[in-house]
């Protein structure tokens, strides 16, 4: 898979935000369009707004979490405190706790949580070398 921006690798246009070739969709909705609730969503194009406008939210939120993890790597004075097993753990027995209190999948949220927290600790190595090099 490609891990370039969908703008960089070609498939977005950056003018309209449209995605060239297969399964092509329409121009999405601006970021302040307002959406309804999943119960009040009466058709796809209302379910599509809804989930863009989550998945725009979910990426403020991962730049605000990867930015601790830019803050922890210059705090932690040595390399080997960066993977806290113990932590990590914690981290993922909280999430699955919020799941269940929410009803979501709590086994969904331990994969993608455990991905999470992995892609956090490599990104925080990369970090705490790149601030030490």
């Amino acid at each position: 898979m490609d891990a370039r921006p969908l703008k960089e690798s070609g498939v977005v246009s950056s003018e309209t935000g449209t995605r060239h070739g297969r399964g092509a969709w329409a121009k999405r909705a601006p970021m302040n369009t307002p959406f309804k609730s999943p119960e009040n969503c009466e058709t796809m194009a209302e379910v599509r707004v809804g989930v863009d406008a989550t998945d725009r939210a979910l990426i403020d939120l991962l730049a605000t979490r990867f930015g601790f993890m830019r803050a922890a790597a210059r705090i932690k004075a040595e390399r080997s405190e960066v993977r806290d097993e113990d932590r990590k753990a914690a981290v993922i027995r909280a999430a699955m706790n919020e799941a269940l209190e929410k009803g979501v999948p709590v086994g969904l949220i331990a994969k993608i949580w455990e991905e999470l927290v992995e892609t956090s600790i490599a990104y925080e190595m990369e970090e705490w070398d790149r601030i030490r090099s």
